[in-house]
């Protein structure tokens, strides 16, 4: 699997996700066999006004490269810019065209910029022309129902130079609801000469190796099925392999999940990782037995130590 320049190990890639692909995240899944990982989506404008917060999510660790950057914005020369900023921080450049989030639509960003194609020209044409990275695309089905365009989209992208087009095939209306139609990364792939990544609905092996089959695509870009199950990484590339399915072991459920959260602490501190690890806690003891009394409790925590001992003592109780 090739982006423009960049040759990857497998065809399984992390998706860019906002409040969860964060560096311990990412380290997290490249253990597991992601070939490239993403940040989190970054704001050009945040960016160009030096936001402290935005310059944190740019934090990174030489064994989770390969590393794509993702950005969004809605002005072609502040894109530019914010790509020269941070291209000396990963080895791919990524455009998202597919946020459906009202904050960054209101900023004509995200999924916004599918309503404006000639605008996607401009902004893809004027960050190919500062950066040789490998530049790829995010993008939805259309904004609506009745403007499903990501045909239109893909091919001016291509025109300008992209590399690469992942499409997640839902509109921004719909969210995150109904099921992705991924009849439309067929007809992507039947329509452009350069790769295209599938994504959406991906949660288990066997639907990793049902879109291949089914749409053709290069690669696969693994979002929600990721959250506390890393190990569909490594289960896909065996599936498709034709390999033996290995299951996780309990004992490797309670590892990962510790590394998890201490790669957190080591990386935000304490305060943060309360806030963050919860959730992913949640994650990783999905479909156990007493899951919920553990979601229950590990709510209610209010310190790291408070926090460290309800994880203990669920999966010594598992044992």
């Amino acid at each position: 699997m090739k982006i423009g320049t960049l040759k990857l190990e497998n065809p399984i890639i992390s998706a860019p996700m906002a409040g969860i692909s964060d560096l311990p995240y990412r380290l997290i899944m490249k253990r597991h066999g992601a070939a490239l990982v993403f940040t989190e989506m970054i704001s050009a404008n945040g960016l160009f006004f030096n936001g402290k917060a935005t310059h944190e999510l740019l934090k990174s660790r030489p064994e989770e490269h390969p590393l794509g950057i993702q950005l969004f914005g809605e002005e072609p020369a502040r894109l530019a810019e914010a790509v020269k900023q941070v291209e000396g921080c990963g080895e791919l450049i990524d455009l998202n065209l597919g946020c459906p989030v009202r904050k960054v639509i209101r900023s004509g960003a995200g999924s916004a910029l599918l309503r404006e194609p000639s605008k996607v020209a401009r902004i893809i044409s004027s960050v190919r022309l500062v950066t040789s990275l490998p530049l790829t695309i995010k993008l939805r089905s259309g904004w609506d129902h009745d403007s499903v365009n990501f045909l239109e989209i893909a091919r001016i992208a291509a025109e300008e130079g992209v590399d690469a087009v992942t499409l997640h095939p839902r509109t921004r209306t719909q969210m995150f609801g109904g099921q992705a139609d991924w009849h439309q990364i067929k007809r992507l792939k039947e329509s452009l000469s350069i790769p295209v990544i599938g994504s959406g609905d991906l949660f288990t092996a066997e639907c990793i190796k049902t879109m291949f089959e089914q749409t053709g695509c290069d690669a696969v870009m693994i979002g929600r099925g990721g959250y506390g199950n890393p190990w569909i990484i490594g289960q896909a590339l065996e599936m498709l392999a034709d390999q033996p399915v290995t299951q996780p072991s309990l004992a490797e459920r309670f590892a990962v999940a510790r590394s998890h959260f201490e790669l957190c602490l080591e990386t935000f501190g304490p305060q943060k990782t309360l806030g963050q690890m919860r959730k992913h806690l949640c994650w990783y003891v999905r479909g156990m037995e007493n899951a919920a009394g553990f979601r229950m409790e590990i709510n209610r925590t209010k310190t790291i130590a408070e926090m460290n001992d309800r994880l203990e003592d669920f999966f010594a109780d598992a044992a």
